[in-house]
């Protein structure tokens, strides 16, 4: 998937970049379904946007088969007038992109994934900077919650959000990692299927980022967070897995000249993996029998899903 990484970088490395410009690429490519639309917040203005690929026996042709979500989470691919050029932290809409754009390429090779497919992220080439030890974040012109309501989906039945995971010390190797899932307030074991699928696409010994339970808490609760990675599990009921992109060293979000192609094509080719293995129905993002027991024995923990007691 080197190719199509490529061909994102290239389209998202600009400083007048629109959602409507990566939507018309994408239609060139051969997907009709992409919605694109502007929000606009107290430090600027976003556009989303949103690609639906039909499956062979997916609920857009009335199939059974299960949807995937794929959200590039971020807050913005760039940081001007501060920084020039295409930031860390936008590698999650790049490996999301580069999703969407191998499914066209896909499609009209005559290969078509079972289930449907729904890819969200946002493209902002001049996001705010926030202040963050051990080094800066990436802010975002709109809150988190406006940024769950516009990139999930109710057709979602599992989710995958990819995000730039480098601004820490306890992710620290090149390449990506994947998280426990969260659901409803709980963080469950690590997906043994997608354990599997880590291994065969990257030759290595499977890797998994910490979170904890603040990470799965909404921003704005004046909580720390490894990052808004797991922001989408506040959202819904689905299972969210993130897919972490990742370091040796703390690299700041702002930082330009820190995407790794390899690493977001390493990425991007899992989460194909993942889309292809789940619409089949040979993917499971956690274990239904084990849940039911967690819910009947501890109940359950939805207030983690909100900013929880103020008073």
């Amino acid at each position: 998937m080197l190719k199509q990484v490529m061909e994102i970088m290239e389209l998202l490395d600009s400083a007048i970049v629109t959602g409507q410009e990566v939507a018309e690429f994408l239609r060139m490519r051969g997907h009709e379904t992409v919605k694109v639309w502007t929000i606009q917040g107290e430090k600027g203005s976003t556009d989303f946007i949103k690609v639906k690929i039909p499956g062979t026996r997916g609920k857009t042709v009335g199939g059974d088969a299960p949807t995937l979500g794929i959200i590039g989470r971020l807050g913005g691919i760039g940081a001007r007038p501060e920084q020039i050029g295409l930031v860390s932290d936008g590698d999650g809409a790049v490996t999301a992109l580069s999703v969407a754009l191998k499914l066209a390429d896909m499609k009209g090779k005559g290969d078509q994934l079972p289930g449907d497919v729904v890819v969200a992220t946002h493209i902002c080439p001049n996001a705010p900077i926030k202040p963050h030890k051990p080094v800066p974040f990436m802010g975002s012109p709109i809150d988190t919650a406006t940024m769950n309501k516009e990139e999930m989906d109710p057709e979602m039945d599992a989710v995958l959000s990819i995000d730039t995971t480098k601004g820490n010390r306890v992710a620290n190797w090149r390449g990506f990692a994947i998280t426990p899932t969260a659901k409803e307030g709980w963080i469950l074991k690590v997906s043994d299927s997608l354990l599997d699928i880590m291994e065969w696409t990257t030759g290595q010994p499977p890797r998994v980022c910490p979170i904890t339970t603040q990470d799965i808490t909404p921003y704005g609760n004046d909580l720390d967070h490894i990052n808004s990675i797991m922001q989408p599990t506040i959202a819904t009921d689905k299972p969210v897995v993130g897919v972490a992109i990742t370091t040796e060293v703390p690299v700041p979000g702002c930082g330009t000249g820190a995407s790794h192609p390899t690493d977001i094509e390493m990425a991007a080719r899992f989460t194909l993996e993942v889309a292809k293995a789940y619409g089949k129905g040979m993917c499971s993002f956690y274990d239904e029998e084990e849940w039911s027991i967690i819910k009947k024995r501890y109940g359950e923990l939805n207030l983690l899903q909100t900013l929880g007691k103020t008073g």
